[in-house]
């Protein structure tokens, strides 16, 4: 996950739109690359990069032999990108869609939550008892799929959420604290959390021969 700050939601657009020139004029870069996606923030200012590689010496390769290239012709049509934030990640567990479930995502939200360096090894602790507390009857309804990732640097927790819409997330942000909800919220060893709203803007994938 990678986060560029462009400043407004022209720059925003224009950024995505010279994205999407270099990417689609360029052969896929590695097969280890199995997807790339980019989100608008709602802030105006800042885009989300998503990528899903195979393995961490792929992503390496790439940055070794394509990535420059790639971002100076974005940053000769959209200069003075900022890219503030690198963080890498695997995922560790997910409330999958629901068989059947045809929704299409109207906002996607990501919340990084922060141990301390002593909690660290239960995160994947911390993670169940999201899971089991979203079980309850009191899961949030607007909730389409949720995805937890542990950083590879051991910190902190990434859960990037699809939800049908901004109003559906608001409503479940507003609901009573279940007890369940309230033991996710004051676990042991947890230092805080961050969350950022985004729409979808941009989706890449190797086209498959044939």
């Amino acid at each position: 996950m990678t986060t560029w700050r462009v400043g407004t939601p022209e720059r925003q657009q224009r950024t995505v739109e010279a994205i999407a020139r270099t990417w689609e004029r360029r052969p896929w870069p590695v097969g280890d690359l199995h997807g790339y996606y980019v989100y608008a923030g709602h802030d105006g200012s800042t885009l989300m990069h998503h990528s899903q590689w195979a393995s961490e010496q792929a992503y390496e390769g790439y940055v070794r032999t394509h990535r420059q290239e790639r971002n100076d012709e974005i940053d000769t049509a959209v200069p003075g990108i900022e890219r503030v934030a690198l963080a890498r990640y695997r995922r560790y567990r997910s409330r999958e869609r629901a068989v059947g479930e045809q929704r299409v995502p109207g906002l996607i939200v990501t919340v990084r939550i922060d141990f301390e360096p002593a909690a660290a090894g239960k995160r994947r602790d911390w993670v169940d008892t999201v899971l089991g507390a979203l079980t309850t009857p009191e899961s949030d309804r607007g909730l389409i799929a949720a995805h937890f990732h542990l950083s590879t640097d051991g910190t902190h927790v990434l859960n990037y959420a699809e939800w049908e819409s901004d109003q559906a997330y608001d409503e479940a942000v507003d609901v009573p604290e279940s007890p369940e909800w309230e033991r996710v919220r004051t676990y042991p060893g947890l230092k805080g959390f961050t969350g950022s709203r985004y729409r979808y803007a941009l989706g890449l994938i190797p086209l498959i021969p044939g």
